[in-house]
């Protein structure tokens, strides 16, 4: 390995360099990046000085980015929007199906929507900053039209099942089969012989014909009553109750769950108050005796309820 030397005017004589290619090489790599540096240094320098709009037009290509990101954001805010007034539209057929005021414009508060975006591309940072300011706005509007139809369904769902229900347990099909003899209303007793209300239908019938429940309920009286003779009560819900007397048999007994269509007594002669096998059918709302004709429907054939 060669060795270098330089000459020492102290000591007047050549001394060895030690470590002489370490140093050599880390100074060739200082240099190096000093010179690099001022490579880049200048290039950029003279790249400003040549270019001094570089910076802005790239920033106007961002801006130009920008707006067009803008732009699709506004095209799906009114797709869904559209989509949206479309379901709105939807949900008003839908209340009237259960007995619900359909919604107006103004409960909907329809917000800006449409036109409210038309010839949006902003010119400056002012129109830009307006653009922005109205697509907030327009975005609360969609949320507020979202959380109203979320309210809508949810009321409409609530009152679907309370309709459900409801239709299950309402009285609908004659009870029994057989020639309405006496109805609703007054009339002069057959045995009192006096003027007084029938608060319900009489249906002539052998004894021992079915008698099926017409509604959904629960028996809440099942015993002898007076007049009436064996007698059955069953309470529907919804303030609604049905009965039925002078029968010879109970099939049910108090408490007891019962549908649409479920054999629960049949007709019979009992009680000091009737003029012959048949039974007597009262309706009652409240405690109220409604007309049980209202409730049996010419379309509803009692034996397609029965063989369910």
């Amino acid at each position: 390995m060669k060795h270098f030397y330089y000459f020492s005017k102290n000591k007047l004589k050549f001394v060895e360099i030690k470590n002489f290619y370490r140093k050599f090489i880390f100074l060739i790599g200082f240099f190096s990046i000093i010179n690099a540096f001022l490579v880049f240094s200048g290039y950029f320098i003279i790249n400003e000085i040549l270019n001094p709009d570089l910076e802005v037009k790239a920033l106007q290509q961002k801006s130009r980015n920008l707006q067009t990101q803008v732009s699709d954001l506004i095209s799906k805010y009114e797709k869904f929007e559209s989509e949206l007034d479309k379901l709105t539209s939807q949900s008003n057929d839908l209340r009237l199906r259960v007995n619900l005021e359909p919604l107006t414009e103004e409960d909907r508060n329809i917000g800006f929507g449409g036109s409210v975006f038309e010839n949006f591309i902003p010119n400056n940072s002012l129109e830009f900053d307006n653009l922005l300011f109205r697509l907030n706005n327009y975005i609360d509007e969609i949320g507020a039209k979202l959380e109203l139809e979320k309210s809508n369904y949810s009321e409409i769902e609530t009152t679907l099942e309370f309709n459900e229900k409801l239709y299950d347990a309402i009285p609908a099909i004659m009870p029994t089969t057989g020639r309405i003899s006496d109805s609703y209303g007054m009339r002069m007793h057959p045995i009192l012989k006096i003027r007084r209300m029938h608060s319900g239908l009489d249906f002539v019938t052998d004894i021992g014909t079915p008698v099926y429940s017409p509604g959904g309920g629960t028996v809440s009286f099942a015993g002898r009553r007076g007049g009436y003779g064996l007698t059955l009560e069953i309470d529907h819900g919804f303030g609604y109750q049905t009965v039925y007397a002078h029968l010879s048999k109970i099939n049910v007994k108090k408490g007891q769950k019962i549908k649409r269509g479920d054999l629960i007594a049949e007709t019979g002669n009992s009680g000091k108050l009737s003029t012959g096998p048949h039974l007597h059918y009262e309706v009652r709302h409240n405690g109220i005796a409604l007309n049980p004709s209202n409730f049996m429907f010419d379309d509803v054939d009692l034996f397609e309820i029965v063989s369910k």
